[in-house]
């Protein structure tokens, strides 16, 4: 499969039902539906296919689920993803241990690489008949005279420009979206607070469990994940991460696992050292208003919640079938039903994270959020198992 496939000249004087920009979790998700539902979709990228990208990686109970349902967890599994059947929430010197009970399709909890997890998503959206551009750039909307999002202008792999036409443009290009600045898409919630992150892959650490553990100002995540690595990370108020830089930010990074975890940061010594550090400064949530007069946005354009919870790529799959739904379903108010229940879903989620990102917890506090997070989370399952299975023939 090309890795970068130009627009052709038919492709340019196409319209499509559909065009996506974005194909990561919330656009691929989106295209797979939505062509399995025989409309006309287009996804184009500014990366390229299978590039890697910042993410948390763990899917929670309602992603695997929504993976399951789609007919595509098989395919995190056979990629050599490890399976998680337990997680620990370290508060200081108190474990909790949490069991993964199967139910509803889920086995267990799975933390995919994103250069795995978002080329099995692209790749079913292309087997279910959705066309994926990659390395082309989304440089402006076109619109009709009543001002109606119409179509999008791009750059092309090879510098050309086209025009395209789309009954809807969707932006499901992240948190800094393109299409959400040019549709000037309102902040309808914001977030007060924000963690900053450094995290790597490690080996040797023999991880089969999910870790969360928390001290005060500080919280470090254990995860384990594809080819033998897991991922460790350490969070921190954004004030921490901005005074270090260069060097300093892998001794930063163990310094803050060795306050929040330091029997994982015992066992780093053995383990073989990471060869790339990535970090994130920070970004207050936000719910955006996520639809209007032809065009919608998904995942974390339109919904950005801190990465202190983790829960961002289940927060991408759930919206994603959402929209979907909301644009099968054609009637004029779908696309506020479609805000309306993704701002129901999001909204206890999105207030205990925020809360969580302010590190003003004490351990008991911390404790009744995460709670608080658990039934959110709960009901959000409960929703989801409810709805028809998704499979499709390219499954």
């Amino acid at each position: 499969m090309s890795e970068i496939q130009p627009l052709s000249r038919a492709m340019q004087s196409r319209s499509h039902d559909v065009i996506v920009v974005g194909a990561r979790c919330a656009g691929a998700g989106l295209a797979l539906l939505l062509a399995r539902r025989g409309l006309d979709v287009l996804v184009v990228d500014r990366k390229a296919y299978g590039a890697d990208t910042l993410s948390t990686h763990a899917l929670m109970r309602a992603a695997v689920l929504q993976l399951h349902r789609w007919g595509v967890l098989s395919r995190v599994v056979d990629a050599g993803t490890p399976p998680i059947r337990r997680t620990r929430f370290v508060y200081g010197a108190e474990t909790v241990t949490v069991d993964i009970k199967p139910s509803d399709g889920v086995e267990a909890l799975y933390a995919p690489r994103r250069t795995v997890l978002d080329r099995i998503l692209v790749d079913a959206a292309r087997g279910a008949g959705a066309a994926v551009r990659f390395g082309t750039t989304v440089l402006d909307l076109s619109r009709r005279p009543d001002g109606r999002v119409d179509g999008v202008v791009l750059r092309q792999p090879d510098g050309g420009i086209a025009t395209l036409s789309a009954g809807l443009v969707v932006g499901a290009d992240g948190m800094r979206s393109t299409v959400a600045r040019l549709v000037a898409a309102p902040v309808t919630r914001q977030a007060a607070n924000t963690t900053a992150v450094l995290y790597s892959y490690w080996r040797g650490l023999d991880q089969a469990d999910s870790e969360w553990h928390f001290a005060p100002g500080v919280s470090a995540g254990v995860i384990p994940t594809n080819d033998g690595e897991t991922c460790l990370f350490a969070g921190m108020p954004p004030a921490r991460f901005r005074a270090t830089r260069g060097p300093g930010m892998a001794e930063l990074h163990r310094r803050v696992i060795a306050e929040a975890a330091p029997a994982i940061a015992a066992r780093m010594d053995r383990a073989r050292a990471p060869g790339k550090l990535m970090g994130f400064a920070g970004l207050p949530g936000f719910l955006r208003r996520c639809h209007g007069p032809g065009w919608a946005l998904v995942g974390d354009a339109g919904y950005f919640k801190d990465p202190i919870t983790a829960h961002g790529i289940s927060d991408a799959l759930r919206d994603a079938e959402l929209l979907a739904d909301a644009i099968a379903d054609g009637r004029p108010a779908a696309l506020a039903d479609y805000e309306a229940t993704r701002d129901r879903l999001a909204g206890p989620l999105f207030e205990a994270t925020d809360v969580i990102a302010g590190f003003g917890w004490d351990f008991e506090a911390l404790k009744a959020h995460h709670a608080d997070l658990s039934v959110a989370m709960k009901a959000e399952v409960a929703e989801l198992a409810g709805r028809p299975v998704l499979h499709g023939a390219a499954a």
